[in-house]
């Protein structure tokens, strides 16, 4: 089961979330209950995942100014408009000593500002029939944890395109350094992030094989990040030559695969406004700052935000969503559509 972010059609964040209801205790103090908000868990309870779950589509917007997130028109869960807060984050242990975290996200009835429903977001794969420990509950880091998921990265290696022309490696550049920018020309680098994280689950890696999309060479990024393709016949249908589709829509098994296994290095990079850069020679997504990308920023870079350039003005690529792609053939169909 692979349960990663991503943005739908409307442009809100999306996540692939397991209702309270199928992750469930089976054995310990509160037997038979559904995963809850951090109040109402107990340590050392065993959980199950029901047989057969699905995974529902959870789209969700970031309010300006404040903390908390409101569903979204397309979501297959819960009311729109209403909130949805971020209320721990907790670690599961198989008894194969594997671990697993997950977040648990609240929705609140708009009437009396009681939970209304709670839904579980694991940051690697559960799998049913198997007894789930709870080993810890921390109210205080879950939204580090979903921005590091929120957040659009390159892996260690990634050459971007420097407004010299210069391919220059991810890891080597710098706050200051002049990058060349699909829509902006050359727009100078505010903040390079880092993380290392298991690549599992959410966090695994999509590599595009060389040449899968027109690309000079592999290339390896996070898995809702979105790639440009400017379609010089309308393949898609899409009604314009300008689309994106995030990376992990594109898997195929072949020439787009899931690194799972092992650690990833990824990097973050940020300008003034949100960016497409071209990454192995693919037209590639900056990291967009919101208030669930903005906690994996330093404090000093988040105070500095809004004091830049204005995003650009112009007609936003059609943004590709599953039921428009499939992905046995869409790396195929993309490349051939942005080809000579």
């Amino acid at each position: 089961m692979s349960i990663l972010g991503f943005k739908d059609r409307t442009g809100a964040k999306g996540l692939r979330v397991i209702r309270a209801a199928d992750f469930s205790v089976s054995n310990g103090a509160n037997l038979g209950d559904p995963v809850a908000d951090a109040t109402e868990m107990m340590l050392d309870d065993i959980y199950q995942l029901t047989p057969g779950t699905r995974l529902w589509r959870l789209a969700l917007d970031p309010v300006e100014g404040l903390s908390h997130l409101s569903i979204a028109k397309g979501s297959q869960l819960g009311t729109i408009g209403a909130e949805v807060h971020l209320d721990c984050c907790v670690t599961l242990m198989a008894p194969s000593g594997a671990i697993v975290e997950a977040l648990v996200l609240v929705e609140i009835e708009p009437a009396n500002s009681l939970i209304s429903a709670t839904y579980l977001l694991p940051l690697a794969d559960l799998r049913p029939k198997t007894d789930y420990a709870l080993v810890n509950v921390d109210t205080e880091t879950a939204r580090a944890r979903f921005a590091g998921l929120a957040c659009v990265s390159f892996t260690r290696g990634t050459r971007i395109t420097m407004a010299t022309g210069e391919q220059r490696r991810i890891e080597d550049i710098a706050v200051g350094d002049r990058v060349l920018t699909r829509d902006n020309g050359i727009q100078l680098v505010r903040w390079v992030g880092q993380q290392t994280t298991r690549a599992t689950g959410a966090f695994a890696p999509i590599v595009i094989a060389k040449g899968a999309l027109n690309n000079a060479n592999e290339l390896r990024l996070s898995p809702n990040q979105r790639l440009f393709v400017y379609q010089r016949e309308d393949r898609l249908h899409a009604g314009q030559a300008e689309v994106m589709a995030r990376a992990e829509l594109l898997v195929n098994g072949d020439t787009v695969t899931r690194g799972q296994g092992g650690f990833v290095e990824y990097y973050q990079i940020l300008f003034d406004a949100h960016e497409f850069i071209f990454a192995e020679g693919i037209a590639t997504e900056s990291l967009t700052v919101d208030n669930t990308t903005s906690p994996a920023l330093p404090q000093d870079v988040r105070k500095k935000l809004g004091l830049g350039r204005a995003a650009v003005n112009r007609p936003s690529p059609v943004d590709l969503t599953e039921g428009m792609l499939d992905s046995a053939i869409a790396a195929d169909v993309l490349r051939r559509a942005s080809s000579l």
